[in-house]
């Protein structure tokens, strides 16, 4: 698949190879590597990326929330598809130089204008707004994934998206990933499945009073 918009698909390859680079830069460290992870892109991964692509062009939410900006590969997808619906996107990261190199990114495919970056830690940006999210990336650290679901969770509007990525892989995840799965099941409006995406995605759907699961 490809982007439309040459420059979009431009910054899309130079993240591929930034990711092909880091890969090569893992398997030389080894388990020394987990101690530079800051350091890779660590991306939800082309096959997922294309997946939400899909899913907002075909959903057309118009609040999207992204918890866990990194260096922006999965932005991109969100921001490009973003704009193709005339959605606003609102990407969270607590790195600063983190988002900074995704705000390099964004603009160099012209889509900055179409995200709303905002730096510090997720859980006061959530308690600063205020507004409901229509569909909602959750790509942060482990330990903060119910913690975020909870504080996400009440601006959820009615059939909303939440998609959680790493749910499988690493398997250092897999505990939180286990306990975010029982946090949503938990809540009664909820539907969710596991499904076999990159490092496995988690797709979430907030049913309206009418449509709840028994």
């Amino acid at each position: 698949m490809r982007f439309e918009d040459n420059r979009v698909q431009a910054v899309f390859e130079v993240y591929e190879e930034r990711l092909a680079a880091d890969a090569a830069k893992m398997r030389e460290l080894g388990p020394a590597g987990f101690a530079r992870r800051d350091e890779f892109l660590l991306p939800v991964g082309a096959e997922a990326a294309w997946f939400l692509h899909s899913l907002i062009i075909a959903r057309k939410p118009r609040r999207i929330l992204e918890l866990g900006t990194s260096y922006g590969y999965s932005t991109l997808f969100l921001a490009d598809a973003a704009r193709t619906v005339g959605a606003k996107l609102v990407s969270m990261e607590l790195a600063d130089y983190k988002q900074a190199h995704a705000s390099e990114k964004l603009a160099e495919a012209g889509l900055l204008e179409h995200v709303d970056l905002r730096c510090g830690d997720a859980l006061d940006l959530l308690a600063a707004d205020d507004g409901e999210w229509d569909f909602v990336l959750l790509d942060i650290w482990k330990d903060l994934y119910v913690p975020c679901f909870e504080a996400v969770y009440p601006q959820l509007s009615e059939e909303a998206i939440l998609c959680s990525d790493n749910m499988v892989e690493p398997e250092a995840a897999r505990p939180n990933a286990r306990a975010l799965r029982a946090a949503i099941k938990a809540r009664a409006d909820m539907q969710t499945t596991l499904l076999p995406l990159g490092q496995g995605m988690e797709l979430s759907v907030k049913w309206s009073a009418g449509n709840a699961k028994l």
